[in-house]
């Protein structure tokens, strides 16, 4: 569905919190983000429908897991596994005015869904993956506060450097990330087939979008759809020790049928993942 571009609406203040992963159960989840990638417990609940739990990483980016419980109370996370499969579920922006921030969504031609703002600590609305392209977006109001974890310098933890989304139009992406979301352009690069861009908040969230320009892995993963999550790119010391991970240059990848639908790109250096070169996801 075409929204119109929403320049000079830019939601001030807004940041990207976290991004959400979903599978049967958090114990098909955590061994990975917690156990090897080093993700130390942030917060979590089970609200009717499903339980949360968020791992923040050393750069204090955050994962959320995701899984089914309750299902008969709500069942949108039932249908989303049964649909797709485990895998990426949504990314979440705070916003600290949610009926200001939506205002500014709608008049940019969104239609936000689910909006509800019964709990004063955590309001809520989302963007359909129909519009976003290919995702879903939360946006949250939260007045929560949580104990962030400390991490040992000697645990050799993981960053989580960014969060990638292929996108078949760049221009689509930019509309909500850069011009409505406030994301501003970081750096710029290309490989086999694609070019990137990164938009940067305040915080440590950082999205890179990808678009192919012709064929090619992102031309591949992308399909027919408009949108679709590529890959979460970690910082760490010794890649090689991640299971399942494969060396591909100077990065190791996991790939989704090894890792719960959702694809891993590591390295041990981030002056790699800011290359154009074939390497630079």
């Amino acid at each position: 569905m075409a929204v119109a571009d929403p320049a000079g609406l830019v939601i001030a203040g807004a940041d990207f919190d976290h991004v959400a992963v979903a599978a049967e159960s958090e114990t098909l989840l955590e061994p990975r983000y917690a156990q090897q990638l080093g993700g130390l417990p942030l917060a979590g609940g089970q609200p009717p429908g499903f339980l949360w739990a968020q791992l923040e990483f050393v750069n204090g980016m955050v994962v959320e897991m995701l899984e089914p419980r309750r299902v008969e109370e709500n069942d949108f996370l039932r249908r989303f596994l049964d649909r797709n499969g485990a895998g990426p579920h949504h990314l979440t922006f705070k916003v600290p005015d949610l009926p200001r921030a939506l205002e500014a969504v709608e008049t940019a031609g969104y239609h936000p869904v689910a909006v509800d703002d019964s709990d004063p600590d955590w309001k809520e609305a989302f963007l359909h993956p129909s519009e976003v392209p290919g995702v879903v977006v939360q946006l949250a109001e939260s007045h929560e506060r949580h104990v962030h974890p400390r991490h040992d310098p000697s645990s050799r933890a993981a960053s989580l450097t960014y969060v990638a989304h292929a996108v078949r139009s760049i221009e689509d992406g930019l509309k909500l990330f850069e011009r409505l979301l406030g994301g501003a352009r970081g750096p710029e690069g290309g490989g086999p087939g694609f070019r990137w861009v990164e938009l940067r908040w305040s915080g440590p969230g950082r999205l890179r979008l990808l678009e192919p320009t012709g064929p090619g892995d992102v031309d591949t993963w992308l399909g027919d759809r408009a949108g679709r999550l590529h890959h979460l790119a970690f910082v760490l010391a010794e890649p090689a020790s991640v299971p399942d991970a494969v060396a591909d240059g100077l990065l190791w990848l996991v790939e989704p049928e090894a890792n719960q639908g959702t694809r891993l790109v590591l390295v041990a250096d981030a002056s790699i993942l800011a290359s154009s070169t074939p390497a630079g996801w």
